[in-house]
């Protein structure tokens, strides 16, 4: 390990998480470091785009070059890439937005999001990270997880975002056990209250978990039945056993354009 690039990673992760602004003297504390050292890196990273500083604050702030280098990992992601068509579809095929997104550390990364094809002003959310065990997606992902990963994770601490996340190991053990056997993941208001969302792995040539595709959107929609939302005709009058069905075959339809061995992945029961 080279302990300079690893600061310099600690100082953009500082401003990541911590900003929008930091001064020399708060990353110096944060990071356990001299002044001159964090002032030594910061200068190192303005020079090379990746960090600004405010002239009426003399604080600083993330770069626009990493915008460059964020593209620049989407464009190159293959994932991303081969989802867009399949998100499209997905999309169309239940009237939800659909999210397809990657395991970066105990937190989910989304790098696709096709918007609902009808409905209010929508925000995108490529470049999202949620906590692994709060949504669908992640769930879907490590329930295929090789075991000392899904161990791993399932021993970390457990994020708490709604008073509907789960915190107990165990029962999300047995979601995750669930999961492998249906080839889906639920969520319900665990990230965000009032928000619901399905998602199923998509695996790669080699046959490991590559990532997951799901919708997401309010739970009256996503986990009932459009008669029982009091929208009849909504999302093709499509029950959420129906939507889970169609996330997980178009999630299969992605594996197969990964060059995904057919068979992989979770049972066929619904």
């Amino acid at each position: 390990m080279v302990q300079a690039v690893q600061r310099a990673a600690r100082i953009l992760r500082e401003l990541a998480t911590g900003g929008p602004r930091l001064g020399v003297t708060e990353l110096a504390d944060r990071m356990g470091v001299a002044k001159p050292t964090a002032h030594a890196l910061l200068r190192t990273l303005e020079a090379e785009g990746l960090v600004v500083q405010d002239r009426e604050s003399a604080k600083y702030q993330l770069g626009p070059d990493l915008v460059l280098l964020g593209n620049a990992y989407l464009d190159t992601q293959e994932l991303r890439t081969r989802s867009v068509t399949w998100a499209d579809m997905l999309a169309s095929q239940t009237g939800e937005a659909v999210w397809v997104a990657v395991l970066n550390g105990d937190h989910m990364l989304v790098v696709h999001h096709a918007f609902r094809p009808e409905g209010a002003v929508q925000i995108l959310e490529v470049g999202a990270s949620i906590p692994w065990s709060t949504c669908a997606l992640g769930k879907a992902v490590v329930a295929f997880a090789p075991q000392e990963e899904r161990v791993r994770l399932l021993d970390g601490e457990l994020a708490v975002l709604t008073g509907a996340s789960i915190t107990d190991p165990h029962v999300l053990a047995e979601q995750l056990e669930q999961v492998r056997r249906t080839g889906y993941a639920l969520e319900d208001q665990e990230s965000a209250l009032g928000d619901a969302g399905i998602a199923a792995p998509v695996f790669d040539r080699s046959g490991e978990v590559a990532g997951a595709l799901g919708i997401v959107g309010p739970v009256e929609r996503v986990l009932a039945g459009a008669e029982q939302a009091g929208a009849p005709g909504a999302a093709g009058g499509r029950s959420w056993q129906d939507r889970a069905v169609a996330v997980r075959e178009t999630a299969r339809s992605l594996s197969r354009d990964l060059g995904a061995p057919r068979g992989t992945g979770g049972r066929t029961s619904a």
